[in-house]
């Protein structure tokens, strides 16, 4: 028995050497130190003479040193076997290439390319080694000739990509078209593939090219598809009424299919372009047939008018949310519309004892756990409204352990948090915000380690937490909607606490709720004060971000949003604006977003 075992441990202790040294060689050709490569993968070769992958590590090594005669007659010797390898005939006319001698590369890949019209399924090594070698046009030779064979397969994708890098935009993207109208299952694929291409600007080339194309298409062959991604191009260009033209053709074409409509909706409103909304939920409203989307669209275009709304709006509002409600009933279905007229009641009529009797009643339902629990968040929001922590509380940890392990109780162990620091007390925010950091959703870990911060930040010079108590203070009157106050507040900060670390924590709190009044030109000051004095700070790249943001969307001035985007870039590489920053200053910039 003993005399097998040790045969198997010894050929492992084989296999696992000739593994270490196939990786040494690797990191030698990656290290440039190429006679070292040509030297391990020559060992290599005398054990196993018709391994192909140390046969190719070797060619390239002995290229590398220009020891062509050497690469060329492995090549010939692996070409011996007596069956067709075009792939190492493409290898060997490379070598030859490298040499100049252009008449035996020529023909050698001419043979290679001939062989994938013999066979077609060769067309993935072969044309995969051309582009290894940047041979492009040859690639493409290679790939039509298989795709012109009676195999019927599809090599788009590998076309689309090498026209890419030639450049010829055109081309790439009718390829990209030509793949999704033969077989829709590309369709994401060639989505991603458009939108490294496609920016934001309509005047883009790319942008241009493929609406011609697509426009094009849809005069020469009416085809669902273009119109789909005509209305893809127009939201990406933010152009939503385009997109909705495009929508609603699909809609009359197709038997009332609803989705892609719907779709737009929620991107519009994602978007904030309240008037494009409400438009399209209008449509949905008048032309759908069944009752929850009709019923969705109605709550939503509550909604909007809820966030425009002055005083003087909500008795009409609130007329329209019972309507909505004696129409539809108080059942576990229309949970949705219950828990948004509660927060129009408490949290913009101030009719905060209505609404929590309201939710009380919702609560006697028979609702799921996960409906009990958003309920019971609502309910809980409302409470921390009135300053009732304790009450608030009790209702945040009943929602952990209804719906543990769920982004629900997650959130609710935030809101816990929250309160308690609203509440002033930190020590147990904090040990909230612990588990948070690094357990929760990436949104919730990044507010869990953005509160963390501030209040450790502002807990090691005053003992006594008086600035971080009125900081706190501020927060909940602006959560509360109590805009003025919650400015006042603010200000008392920045004035008594001048040169304390929660300055630059006020001015950013500040200039956000400057934004919300569309005071663009105070927040663009405070935003700017951080970025003089509190430059090597922890909420310098938030500073760079909001104010480049402002720049770019509501100044109208793209040469400094540009600026401050590359701030980030530079300066602050592990920021959680770096990739949405990154993306923006190419697309300012003019750059194809490859």
């Amino acid at each position: 028995m003993a005399r097998p075992f040790l045969i198997l441990l010894h050929f492992f202790a084989i296999v696992c050497a000739f593994g270490q040294n196939d990786q040494l060689a690797r990191n030698y050709l990656q290290q440039g130190q190429y006679e070292k490569a040509a030297a391990t993968y020559e060992i290599l070769l005398k054990n196993q003479p018709g391994n192909p992958t140390y046969a190719l590590g070797a060619v390239e090594a002995y290229q590398q040193l220009e020891a062509y005669d050497k690469a060329s007659q492995l090549l010939l010797n692996a070409l011996k076997t007596g069956r067709p390898l075009p792939h190492l005939q493409v290898e060997l006319g490379y070598n030859y290439q490298l040499q100049q001698k252009e008449k035996k590369a020529d023909s050698l890949y001419k043979q290679a390319i001939a062989e994938v019209q013999n066979n077609p399924t060769y067309a993935y090594t072969v044309g995969r080694t051309f582009e290894e070698h940047t041979l492009l046009d040859q690639a493409i030779t290679t790939y039509k000739t298989a795709m012109n064979s009676e195999g019927n397969l599809l090599f788009e994708i590998q076309l689309a990509r090498i026209y890419g890098e030639q450049g010829d935009i055109a081309l790439m993207l009718s390829t990209y078209i030509d793949l999704i109208a033969r077989d829709n299952k590309f369709y994401m694929s060639a989505q991603r593939n458009f939108a490294q291409f496609i920016t934001e600007n309509p005047e883009n080339e790319a942008n241009q090219i493929f609406k011609t194309l697509l426009i094009k298409r849809s005069q020469q062959e009416p085809n669902l598809l273009y119109n789909r991604l005509l209305s893809w191009l127009f939201i990406q260009q933010k152009e939503y009424g385009k997109a909705f033209a495009q929508e609603r053709a699909i809609f009359k074409r197709t038997d009332d299919d609803m989705q892609g409509v719907i779709n737009l909706a929620s991107i519009t409103l994602g978007a904030d372009e309240p008037d494009a909304t409400r438009e399209i939920l209008e449509f949905i409203i008048a032309e759908t047939a069944d009752t929850g989307i009709k019923l969705s669209a109605q709550q939503k275009l509550l909604e909007i008018r809820v966030n425009g709304a002055k005083p003087t709006d909500f008795p009409s509002i609130k007329a329209d949310f019972e309507q909505l409600l004696t129409e539809n009933g108080k059942t576990a279905q229309t949970l949705s519309l219950q828990v948004a007229y509660a927060h129009f009641l408490g949290f913009q009529m101030d009719n905060k004892a209505e609404a929590e009797d309201f939710l009380q009643e919702t609560l006697k339902l028979p609702l799921s756990r996960f409906q009990e629990a958003r309920a019971k968040m609502e309910l809980a929001d409302l409470l921390v409204l009135e300053e009732k922590f304790g009450s608030a509380l009790l209702y945040y940890t009943q929602i952990q352990k209804k719906v543990e392990n769920d982004v629900l109780a997650q959130e609710a162990r935030f809101k816990v948090a929250k309160t308690s620091y609203y509440n002033g007390d930190f020590e147990w925010a904090q040990t909230q915000l612990k588990v948070l950091k690094s357990s929760a959703t990436q949104l919730i870990a990044n507010d869990a380690q953005e509160l963390f911060l501030l209040i450790a930040d502002n807990s090691l010079e005053d003992s006594t937490h008086t600035a971080l108590k009125l900081f706190a203070r501020a927060d909940l009157l602006a959560f509360q909607n109590k805009t003025v106050q919650a400015m006042e507040t603010y200000a008392t900060i920045l004035t008594d606490h001048k040169g304390e670390s929660i300055e630059d924590e006020a001015l950013l709190a500040q200039a956000k709720l400057y934004e919300k009044q569309q005071n663009f030109a105070e927040a663009e000051k405070n935003y700017l004060k951080i970025i003089a004095y509190y430059k090597e700070d922890i909420l310098a790249d938030d500073a760079y971000y909001k104010l480049a943001m402002l720049y770019e969307n509501q100044l109208q001035q793209p040469e400094k949003a540009k600026q401050l985007y590359e701030q980030i870039i530079f300066n602050h590489a592990d920021s959680i604006y770096y990739v949405d920053a990154q993306k923006r200053y190419r697309m300012l910039r003019g750059d194809i977003l490859n």
